[in-house]
């Protein structure tokens, strides 16, 4: 049996497996908030009969409260012992990688409505909640993890990790 490169350690990826579970937890967490918020403005004040673009508006609506939810999450949580003493750097790079994630949300739904005419409500759900959330949680998870919250940029500027909560 071939041995490994140093860099695909059981630890390691077990550390990795470890992460995308508690990505996914929160995700799963922010998911809920995005869908619900989603549901109810596209069914009241957001619904296509008061607005055309009211689904659209209600998804950026959605994913901004989810992404709040995700950042607290995320960095206290599935990348709290990476994370660094520099909440500012951390914040600003979290919620432009989370906007760049929703632009993908979003651009999935308006493709659906713009381009192939879907507009029923299951069809908005299963072109942002669905195929958009997908794309955009992957897209996501490898920027917060190759980036926002890399340990190596730590290292790099001489940080040091920040203080850990109990319990994680």
């Amino acid at each position: 049996m071939a041995q490994l490169p140093a860099r695909f350690t059981r630890a390691r990826i077990q550390a990795f497996a470890v992460q995308a579970a508690k990505f996914g937890a929160v995700g799963a967490v922010g998911l809920v908030v995005d869908v619900a918020v989603f549901n109810v403005l596209r069914a009241t004040v957001l619904s296509p009969e008061h607005l055309a673009s009211g689904p659209i508006i209600a998804k950026v609506i959605s994913t901004a409260v989810a992404i709040l939810v995700n950042w607290v999450g995320n960095r206290f949580w599935t990348f709290g012992s990476q994370r660094t003493g520099r909440t500012v750097r951390e914040g600003v790079e979290f919620f432009a990688v989370s906007i760049a994630g929703m632009a993908i949300s979003v651009g999935c739904l308006w493709f659906s409505r713009e381009v192939l005419g879907y507009t029923s409500l299951l069809a908005d759900n299963i072109a942002s909640n669905v195929i958009g959330l997908a794309l955009g949680a992957a897209f996501r998870f490898l920027m917060y993890r190759y980036w926002v919250f890399a340990p190596s940029r730590a290292l790099l500027g001489g940080e040091r990790p920040a203080p850990q909560l109990t319990g994680s």
